[in-house]
């Protein structure tokens, strides 16, 4: 059924302000304001269920900087609203207005539900027409469209402060909301929610975690081609609202209690010491391209919103798509920088996140059609007061630039180097030893001349988007049958190596060195100089059977299944043991890259490499397959007195003879970490290291690392 949107309320309102945008309550009712440079009208409707007619209709006939708004009294918390839009639709220059279409607010703190494309009634066009998307279908899809909600922003935060971690001090854990709970196996009251991830922080902190990394959790859509195929997108990566916690994720036990219960999440993690990291998606939005639908900003004010093909003074019908999603945020509209500025304030100010990882934030950083490290929303980010002082990490690339070490001063990334060297040399590949050297010393050739440090630098080996650490161990390719793309979908390119046995067996032999191969990653991960960042269930080997592309899998494939726990438990002991030895060793979370030059005025340098046989290390050989490197630990404060660790990374399938440096009187080498060994063995507790007998060399067995303190 189609709405006259003739003026329809007996509600007495008034102009009201145009800022703050979006819906504002306050004790005597509601303040709407909406951008929109090109509409010609605006209207708002309210509702009193998400799939009820409209109780109102209000034309907004203010517009102030072309903020179009209204105040609306007696309005409360829960109130449900939507927007339509009028103005000319001519998608030949770039303008898609359709009354007929029901739009989201883009300011919205709380979204009911998820879009409904039935008939496809969320495309603002005629998709039978030969004309495409230059028809316009005028069936009204007032039903179908989620409905923004007002949301009340007070909450019992208790007292709640930041943890204020330092980044060499961090702990990076990526996990998705949803999978860490939802498999019957969590034991957890409220599975698959944010209130049953509460349920799980001793798990986190017994870990040694202090940081999670959370895979989006603002509010998105799901495409259409997934759910004809019974599938969905289960990572998130098609954001539908900026400023509204995913309600999915929510207990629904009441319309928009998905606000206070993240915030509850966050104030628990908080309380157990652990920040809490959103993975953002700032670069596109889940209305694709020009073909898609019409959700929000298409329906809004299109050419303002999104990057077109064509320029300024003549737009064009189709998007700019470096993001491979169909369409970019134009983020060279002050605008567009105002709505991502302000989103993320939101998630600092109320919300009392601690961070974002931007996905594709080389797209961020695109300008006149290249990344400019002086991008606008790059300058923006530097200069604000509340940004400035939490945590901002890029995934430096998009679909087509790779900008690792290019990013801003104040800003981390994703270290993609760090990732393929690591994965390459610990399976044996050649010529690997000379960029090694760089990845486990900080990444200086990256980071050092624009003025950061090795924590600058979040190395991780294995992600979301990719094998798990024991799928990385147990195939050679991908196995993305389920996605139901005849597994063309996900990488080719995985530098992975299934350690003689493709996916499951029984071999006791290839499950042993799949487990050391395990322990040897996580060694080379969290000994590296740099911050860390773990994926979750890596540590007890959660396994996604061999799909490195698991974004539509919401079932076992991508759940955390717990009892792996019991079934790992020792390669969880071991994660857990080398957390707390780079807590022990402090000189293993090192702020400065190590240079091999004497930093600390003790006559020692801070680094000191070493063949097999005490020699230098023939970089130049690509079969070097064994590096030997000295830390003095001198400089590290707490670390319990002055001491060196001797590591040895042995990725030759062959036994190694290490000859050990000599050290002064009265001090002794002893064994900490061996991932040769049974476990139990493989890592010793404080006060349980075996000294070296004879004191001069170690047998590395064939790959191996090995990690000996001198003290």
């Amino acid at each position: 059924m189609g709405y006259d949107l003739a003026h329809r309320t007996v509600r007495k309102i008034s102009a009201g302000r145009f800022y703050p945008l979006g819906a504002t309550l306050t004790s005597g009712g509601v303040n709407f304001a909406l951008y929109s440079r090109n509409a010609s009208d605006v209207f708002l409707l309210l509702f009193d269920t998400p799939e009820g007619d409209p109780t109102d209709i209000i034309r907004l006939n203010t517009r102030t900087r072309y903020v179009w708004h209204a105040f609306v009294p007696g309005l409360r918390a829960g109130q449900l609203y939507a927007y339509k839009v009028r103005g000319e639709f001519d998608p030949r220059r770039g303008l898609r207005f359709n009354e007929a279409k029901l739009l989201i607010d883009p300011y919205a703190k709380a979204i009911a539900g998820k879009p409904r494309n039935e008939d496809n009634l969320l495309l603002a066009y005629d998709p039978q027409s030969p004309e495409r998307d230059l028809s316009r279908d005028d069936r009204d899809n007032t039903a179908l469209v989620p409905k923004s909600i007002v949301v009340d922003d007070r909450f019992d935060w208790q007292g709640d402060t930041p943890p204020d971690i330092p980044l060499e001090r961090l702990i990076i854990y990526e996990v998705h909301v949803k999978g860490f709970t939802a498999h019957p196996s969590s034991g957890v009251k409220q599975p698959g929610t944010y209130l049953g991830f509460i349920e799980k922080i001793p798990y986190l902190r017994a870990l040694g975690i202090n940081a999670v990394e959370l895979l989006p959790i603002q509010a998105y859509a799901v495409e259409d081609f997934l759910t004809a195929k019974g599938l969905t997108n289960y990572w998130g990566y098609n954001t539908l609202g900026f400023f509204a916690p995913e309600s999915s994720y929510g207990t629904g036990r009441a319309l928009g209690c998905q606000v206070d219960e993240f915030k509850a999440l966050v104030r628990e993690l908080h309380r157990a010491g652990i920040e809490v990291i959103l993975d953002v998606v700032y670069n596109h939005t889940a209305e694709g391209s020009e073909l898609g639908p019409t959700l929000s900003f298409r329906g809004i004010d299109n050419p303002t919103h999104y990057c077109l093909t064509g320029n300024e003074y003549e737009p064009s019908r189709c998007y700019l798509n470096p993001t491979g999603c169909g369409n970019s945020l134009n983020l060279a509209q002050a605008p567009v920088i105002r709505l991502v500025m302000d989103s993320l304030r939101y998630w600092v100010e109320v919300m009392h996140v601690d961070g974002f990882r931007f996905d594709l934030a080389s797209v961020l950083g695109r300008e006149r059609g290249m990344f400019e490290k002086s991008a606008s929303f790059f300058d923006a980010a530097s200069q604000d007061p509340v940004l400035g002082r939490i945590k901002l990490i890029a995934e430096p690339w998009d679909l087509g630039t790779y900008q690792v070490g290019n990013f801003p001063v104040d800003w981390s990334e994703w270290n993609g180097r760090f990732r393929d060297t690591m994965r390459r040399f610990g399976k044996g590949d050649d010529g690997q030893a000379p960029d090694l050297g760089c990845r486990l010393t900080g990444s200086a050739d990256l980071y050092s001349d624009d003025g950061r440090s090795a924590y600058n630098s979040i190395n991780f080996i294995t992600c979301h988007d990719g094998f798990t650490l024991a799928d990385l161990v147990a195939y050679d390719e991908k196995h993305n049958d389920a996605n139901q793309e005849e597994n063309r979908d996900g990488s080719n390119d995985n530098n992975s190596w299934n350690c003689g046995v493709e996916g499951p067996t029984d071999d006791p032999a290839v499950l042993r060195l799949r487990k050391q191969q395990v322990k040897n990653f996580a060694c080379s991960l969290l000994f590296a100089a740099g911050t860390p960042m773990i994926l979750g269930g890596d540590e007890f080997m959660r396994s996604q059977q061999g799909n490195n592309n698991a974004y539509c899998q919401d079932n076992e494939i991508a759940w955390f299944n717990w009892e792996d726990v019991e079934r790992h438990r020792d390669t969880l002991d071991f994660f857990r043991g080398t957390i707390e030895l780079c807590r022990r060793f402090p000189v293993l979370q090192k702020r400065k890259f190590f240079t091999g030059r004497d930093q600390n005025g003790t006559g020692i340098p801070d680094i000191q490499w070493f063949g097999a046989n005490l020699d230098e290390p023939a970089w130049w050989d690509p079969g070097l397959r064994t590096l030997c490197y000295l830390l003095d630990g001198d400089e590290a404060p707490g670390g319990g007195g002055a001491y060196v660790l001797f590591l040895i990374f042995n990725a030759d399938h062959r036994l190694q003879y290490v000859q050990i440096p000599p050290l002064p009187d009265g001090k002794t080498w002893y064994r900490i970490v061996d991932t040769s060994l049974e476990a139990g063995e493989d890592l010793l507790a404080d006060g349980q290291e075996v000294p070296i007998d004879p004191p001069g060399c170690y047998l590395a067995n064939a790959r191996s690392t090995v990690v000996l303190v001198g003290r």
